[in-house]
């Protein structure tokens, strides 16, 4: 480790260690990341994360009412029951008809009355609130709030009365507890009082918070939702996941005592606060489980559960860094730098801060056993969230995941395979109810925690889409990819692959004219096309979304097949359907990809989405070797974005992967300083607008895709650095194979490469047009100098 930290710091003359306030750190061979403020947050898109995977928070760094904002992962109103499907077989082939005699605005209308849930209010939810309120006016000096990322901690300090006051919180994935430590110089103490409380739902409580003794207070709910909807019919939910909050306070000086449902804390030299959540979604007896927490931390110390959470996260966090220099800013609290960067100015630290944030984040809201990361992660405020918070197939929770493997993340991927397990089981029964096939699953474009796979859209080009599983499932193989896992592949990634091969194999109708196989109904998500009578219409024969998804599956489950040594009726079936399968990449007259099987003209001509570049990422078919295509989906997003498209957080991000994809690296610092200048908040989160997580996720992934490829079967360097990132060092990227890679670059071209597999394999390294196959040995670094030459 030290021999790498000292070869990187003599050559990229760069700064290892942060200026920002406090910047003495444990780490002391790697490169502190801080977040940091000079003020409270004056509104929630200000506050800061902190989360175990399950457990989260926001601290707001308040000093006279201190918030800190409550989640927990299942807060979901309701349950399973509201079914599996809508529509019959019989109703699927009298939508094909209309399709295929070109009824296509009745079909826009009969996709959604035969099969929709249509308008869906179900959300996700906050778990409440927990106030601090301190005692008077203070004159506050000296303030500072700050987020270490490598150590996962919220710190607020300033001075009052020549006192000093510190704020310290935490969310331990060890202890399972969301930690709060208050602390004072002052010789008289703190004076405060600590309350619960949870946001009404439509006029309704939902919790009861009582003063357990003089030290605990217990916040006792059960989620609901009173103006939910389910078929654009109001449909009340008066029950849902049953909660228990509980709170226990040990203090250094001082006394406390309870009232009315509030601790009151007198004198108080320094306070300790453990907050604990449980629910009936992950146990029956979930409050006896909060207790058996609180009693496990009774001979633990704050700094000994501070010291372990560390421990933990800096497990997985610490596994990558990114230099990018720009460290003569760090002296700029955030909000500034970000300011700076939204009046014009370039700041590649703050880049690698952001790349860096994705990473903390995933980690933060999506641990084994918990459920994978929503729509805002773990860190919603709302009893009913934007766009209920839940999980998006269309691309959003996809997006959500992109970071997992090249950001040596890979278990933080596993959530996602629990959830789309369930999502699999209940989509059996959907494929067999709905549309009268009897072989694998159908998972449509969103869903929440109790997995429903059923479609949910008021208008056909906003959901009507068959393809959530099948784009999911890639993550299915691209986890074996990143990892290796052999026994994954076998017990969990090959089984939900062939779910869905196994469906779009019935699904898919041959074509009378080409002989082909095609898919039909279509859409592709979330545009509309002009329809041969000048008005728009969704539903179409044929898309090329859905035809690249069907053959990214159907190549997956192949290759997966091959990895195992599975050969038999059902492969030699979806090898033959594969070569007959309708291109999902083809070029229109004017040298773009088709969106559909026609060259409609759309209404909307910057549209955020560009389903039909699917093929170029997250899948792999259009690469660099297929200029036609290659050539086809840069004039696509030229055209999008001479139209105004890219304008939401998460289609920017994707747009950074598209460019390094394209090795277009121009472009993708254009769109990577354009998304921090229009679609970053404050405190760093994604602005859909509003919060959305996945743009987080997506630009970190982007960030990785810049600098090392490995989807094409070879590893490309440095593919599309950004110009202004001219001396820099990453270190524990992973590459498809399980590689693990380290590159050191100056003046923009490479300087020192550094290479490590789990495995002996050969794999070939291409950088500035140079190629080589490099053979691998299990676990033993290799490096190589600029010239690609082994360097001893």
């Amino acid at each position: 480790m030290h021999k790498f930290i000292i070869v990187l710091a003599l050559f990229t003359g760069g700064i290892l260690f942060s200026c920002s306030p406090d910047s003495s750190d444990e780490h002391q061979d790697t490169l502190s990341t801080v977040l940091w403020y000079e003020q409270p947050a004056a509104a929630w898109e200000e506050a800061l994360p902190v989360g175990n995977g399950r457990l989260g928070a926001m601290v707001f760094g308040q000093t006279n009412t201190e918030r800190i904002q409550l989640n927990e992962d299942s807060m979901w109103p309701g349950a399973a029951d509201w079914g599996d499907s809508k529509g019959t077989p019989d109703d699927l082939a009298e939508l094909r008809n209309l399709v295929k005699t070109g009824k296509i605005h009745q079909a826009d209308k009969s996709i959604i009355d035969m099969f929709s849930y249509k308008g869906i209010v179900r959300s996700h939810q906050t778990m409440g609130d927990l106030y601090i309120d301190f005692d008077g006016e203070r004159e506050i000096r000296n303030y500072t709030r700050k987020l270490s990322l490598d150590d996962a901690l919220a710190t607020v300090s300033y001075q009052s009365g020549g006192a000093q006051f510190t704020e310290e919180v935490f969310a331990s994935a060890v202890d399972d507890v969301l930690a709060i430590r208050l602390a004072t110089t002052d010789a008289e103490g703190m004076d405060f009082d600590l309350r619960l409380d949870r946001p009404k739902d439509n006029g309704h409580s939902t919790v009861q918070v009582n003063a357990l003794s003089d030290n605990e207070l217990v916040m006792d709910g059960e989620l609901t939702q009173y103006e939910a909807v389910k078929g654009d019919q109001p449909t009340p939910l008066d029950y849902g996941v049953k909660f228990q909050t509980k709170l226990k306070v040990m203090l250094v000086g001082g006394s406390t005592s309870a009232e009315n449902g509030t601790l009151r804390l007198e004198g108080v030299k320094e306070a300790t606060i453990y907050l604990v959540c449980n629910t009936s979604y992950y146990h029956e007896d979930y409050a006896s489980i909060n207790d058996e927490v609180l009693d496990a931390l009774e001979s633990k110390g704050f700094k000994e559960v501070l010291s372990a959470h560390k421990k933990d996260f800096n497990e997985f966090y610490s596994r990558v860094q990114l230099d990018l220099g720009g460290h003569e800013l760090d002296s700029l609290a955030t909000d500034k730098r970000l300011k700076r960067v939204q009046e014009g100015g370039k700041d590649a630290g703050l880049a690698a801060t952001l790349f860096q944030y994705g990473r903390y984040l995933l980690i933060s809201s999506s641990r084994p056993g918990t459920n994978p990361a929503n729509l805002q992660g773990i860190w919603n405020k709302d009893i009913k969230a934007p766009w209920n918070a839940d999980y998006h197939l269309n691309i959003n929770l996809q997006m959500n995941y992109w970071p997992a493997g090249p950001t040596h993340l890979s278990e933080m991927h596993l959530p996602l395979f629990d959830y789309v397990d369930q999502l699999i089981e209940r989509g059996k029964v959907t494929a067999k109810e709905q549309y009268g096939i009897q072989r694998g699953s159908v998972v449509h474009h969103a869903s929440d925690l109790w997995a429903a796979p059923w479609m949910r859209a008021n208008r056909a080009y906003w959901g009507a889409w068959i393809h959530g599983g099948g784009w999911i499932s890639r993550h299915y193989w691209e986890h074996f990819q990143f990892t290796g896992d052999t026994t994954f592949l076998k017990e969990r990634g090959y089984p939900a692959l062939k779910e869905f091969a196994s469906f779009y194999m019935d699904w898919i109708q041959k074509d009378e004219q080409t002989g082909l196989y095609i898919s039909y109904p279509e859409t592709s998500p979330e545009n509309s096309y002009l329809a041969p009578d000048g008005k728009p219409a969704a539903v179409s024969y044929g898309s090329a979304m859905g035809h690249q998804i069907i053959s990214d599956v159907f190549q997956n489950t192949l290759a997966a097949a091959k990895v195992l040594s599975v050969k038999n009726d059902f492969t030699e079936e979806l090898e033959e359907k594969m070569g007959m399968l309708y291109p999902g990449v083809a070029i229109g007259p004017d040298g773009r990809i088709l969106e559909w099987n026609e060259p409609y003209e759309e209404p909307e001509k910057g549209h955020r989405h560009m389903s039909h570049l699917y093929a170029l990422h997250p899948g792999d078919d259009i690469t660099e070797s297929i200029p036609e295509a290659f050539a086809g989906a840069q004039k696509t997003i030229d055209y999008r974005l001479q139209h105004g498209g890219a304008g939401t957080g998460w289609s920017r991000a994707w747009m950074i992967n598209f460019n390094a994809r394209l090795l277009d690296k121009k472009s993708a610092e254009e769109n990577l300083y354009k998304l921090l200048e229009v679609s970053t908040g404050k405190n760093l989160f994604n602005e859909h607008p509003p919060f959305q997580i996945d743009g987080n996720f997506g630009y970190t992934a982007g960030v990785a895709e810049l600098l090392l490829q490995s989807h094409e079967s070879f590893l490309r360097i440095l593919p599309a650095l950004p110009a202004s990132w001219q001396n820099g060092s990453v270190k524990g990227l992973v590459a498809r194979g399980n590689i693990e890679v380290d590159i050191i670059w100056e003046a923009g071209q490479l300087l020192k490469l550094g290479l490590k597999s789990a495995t002996n394999q050969t794999k070939p390294i291409l950088y500035n047009d140079k190629k080589l196959a490099l053979t691998l040995s299990a676990n033993e670094w290799i490096w190589l100098d600029k010239d690609l030459n082994l360097v001893k």
